[in-house]
């Protein structure tokens, strides 16, 4: 079965970094688009980023352009999301997503951004 799982969140100040990855099982990664979406406390879940499955699409959102760069490497079936500049507006539940019929989400990783 499809199976994602999130590492690398954390606590951080305005201005830090954080790198997370994911890994994936249970389908042919390299055939699949991916992403990463994060969800706030009251807020809906946005996609932040995604990836095609030749790496020769990527789109973010404009919240985090210039900042966020994801990234995958098909061999080892990891995404990765790295993450600069961080702001106290990127406090979040981070999942990894993947569409194979429907949405299939990691049980994410938190980042928290703060002073």
């Amino acid at each position: 079965q499809v199976q994602l799982v999130e590492s690398g969140g954390g606590s951080v100040r305005p201005g830090g970094s954080l790198r997370l990855s994911c890994a994936a099982s249970g389908f042919t990664t390299s055939a699949y688009n991916m992403g990463w979406g994060r969800q706030a406390p009251g807020r809906e879940r946005e996609m932040v980023a995604s990836i095609s499955a030749g790496v020769d699409y990527i789109e973010y959102a404009d919240s985090v352009k210039g900042r966020f760069t994801i990234s995958r490497d098909n061999g080892k079936k990891k995404l990765y999301l790295e993450m600069t500049s961080l702001k106290p507006e990127d406090t979040a539940m981070y999942y990894c997503q993947v569409r194979i019929g429907k949405n299939f989400w990691g049980q994410g990783t938190q980042v928290t951004v703060s002073s």
